[in-house]
């Protein structure tokens, strides 16, 4: 059993930055697809970035060129690092782990309990 323990979020004027982190208990990590998803109020899930077990990422077209998706092995850690935030990007942020080869976050086998974003003009 995978457990991913969100942290990071919190309130920032837009233009600014946040890194989230997400720990990873109870696997070896590197050995699947991991990956982010958010989920504003009354909208959708999407996937905002993902990266597979060799260290290729996808990211989604609205966070394109703002944010990064990266890992530490070493830590058993993903990160978000997420730059020029808009209004838009307000939502909670979801940690995922897969092991069956999707590297679409939205439908992972495993998330967290989520980390909170909220911009503000």
């Amino acid at each position: 059993q995978v457990q991913l323990v969100e942290s990071g979020g919190g309130s920032v004027q837009a233009g600014g930055s946040l890194r989230l982190s997400c720990a990873v208990f109870g696997h070896a990590y590197g050995s699947y697809n991991m990956g982010w998803f958010r989920q504003a109020p009354g909208k959708e899930r999407e996937g905002v970035a993902g990266i597979d077990s060799g260290g290729s990422t996808t990211y989604a077209d609205s966070v394109k060129g703002r944010f990064t998706i990266s890992q530490d092995n070493n830590k058993n850690t993903l990160y978000l690092q997420m730059s020029s935030l808009k209004r838009e990007d307000t939502g909670m942020y979801y940690c995922a782990a897969d092991f069956r080869g999707t590297l679409d976050p939205v439908h992972m086998d495993y998330r967290g309990k989520g980390t909170l974003v909220t911009i503000s003009s």
